[in-house]
């Protein structure tokens, strides 16, 4: 059974595209593959590639990007006990959790020259996060990164973007059995930057996977998070935040393949949008196979449009091929403020651009607080402060 329901209504400056689409069974069984050759160049007229804009893609999606030297520089923080290393690319570890669906991230694959291998031993429960630094030096870089728990370990990751690059990577979890992952990806890079990336989890027994994603900077991100199961019991929290400023370009394409009995997965993103241009989409898949029996999911976008001119394109997917379920659902909405929340505000004094802030880090609070890590958590509501301080100024 596939639902290709329309992602909600349209409001002026903000369009949400839905109908008809390829399903998403005929589209996951598209190639995969490390090696680059087997993805044709994209045109734009692709379901997958049909919101991108390919130009701005600096030559990412068509082989022309090459590495010049300059790149990105990654330096990895972790408490004692955790292993880190540099690996070349014939190392074993690389490629567990899933290959490139697409030709950025096979192009990524195939160029990358070291890789970053970070590895929690089993019934390791780490009191502090593992940070790694991801600093744009102006140049064309591929990465490729990898995070392994043993069984029963516990750990906090954060992914930290700054700078300017034009980088295309990939980025594995492998979680063990029992155990549980936290990631916090944030991209945080200059207005220049091009950032396409493809994370892949694969959720062992009885682990779990939580995702926060933060999206902040850089002329085009185009992010590919997806999980697969190794073994029931698994359980994904997908969640993610962006505010998309004047001419720029936010791209969240998720994918969450139930093909494991008893498996869990809830997904829920919120984006602002503001400024001539700013453009945000989300694409939500959800797949449950015929034999994903007992699998409970959920997914939930929903944007709020500061000024004229954004625009969102929204689009939930659901295809279930079993009715031996515990539930699934999926909902997406897009609209301004409410006024009736502003006059609320005022009516006690707040004067109007206070009272916006309000309802904007009211609107993203929840998400903040599933990043668990103080200091981070301050760093992004101040980043969403100073971006509507913008606004105003």
């Amino acid at each position: 059974m596939a639902d290709n329901t329309p992602a909600g209504s349209t409001t002026d400056g903000a369009i949400q595209v839905g109908g008809p689409r390829q399903p998403i069974d005929a589209r996951v069984s598209a190639p995969a593959s490390y090696d680059v050759a087997d993805f044709p160049v994209p045109h734009g007229r692709e379901e997958e590639w049909r919101f991108t804009p390919l130009a701005r893609l600096r030559g990412l999606q068509d082989g022309t990007a090459a590495t010049d030297g300059a790149g990105v520089k990654v330096d990895i923080s972790a408490p004692e006990g955790v292993t880190v290393e540099t690996v070349g690319r014939d190392d074993a570890r690389l490629g567990r959790a899933g290959k490139p669906v697409d030709r950025v991230a096979a192009q990524a694959y195939s160029s990358f020259e070291e890789a970053s291998v970070v590895s929690v031993p089993k019934e390791t429960v780490l009191t502090e996060p593992v940070r790694i630094s991801v600093h744009g030096e102006g140049g064309v870089a591929f990465g490729h990164q990898v995070v392994e728990l043993g069984a029963f370990a516990e750990a906090v990751v954060v992914i930290d973007h700054t700078g300017d690059a034009t980088l295309a990577a990939n980025v594995e979890y492998v979680i063990g059995d029992g155990a549980k992952l936290t990631v916090v990806s944030v991209q945080d890079w200059d207005r220049t930057a091009v950032h396409a990336g493809q994370h892949t989890a694969l959720v062992g027994r009885d682990a779990s996977f939580k995702s926060v994603i933060v999206t902040f900077g850089g002329d085009l991100v185009r992010l590919h998070p997806r999980v697969v199961y190794g073994a029931p019991g698994g359980e994904a929290e997908l969640y993610g935040l962006y505010f998309t400023d004047n001419g720029q370009h936010h791209e969240h394409r998720l994918f969450v393949d139930h093909d494991t009995p008893h498996c869990r997965s809830n997904v829920a993103y919120k984006g602002a949008l503001q400024g001539q241009d700013a453009h945000a989409v989300w694409i939500g898949d959800v797949l449950i196979r015929a034999e994903a029996e007992g699998t409970d999911t959920y997914e939930l976008n929903r944007n709020l449009v500061l000024t004229d001119g954004a625009r969102v394109d929204s689009v939930p997917n659901l295809e279930i091929e079993t009715g031996e379920i515990v539930g699934a659902g999926h909902a997406s909405a897009t609209g301004r403020f409410e006024d009736e929340q502003l006059f609320y505000l005022m009516a006690r004094g707040i004067p109007e651009q206070e009272a916006r802030r309000l309802v904007v880090r009211g609107f993203f609070a929840e998400l903040v607080q599933q990043i668990g890590i103080p200091d981070l958590e301050e760093r992004l509501i101040a980043k969403i402060e100073a971006e509507l301080e913008a606004s105003v100024a």
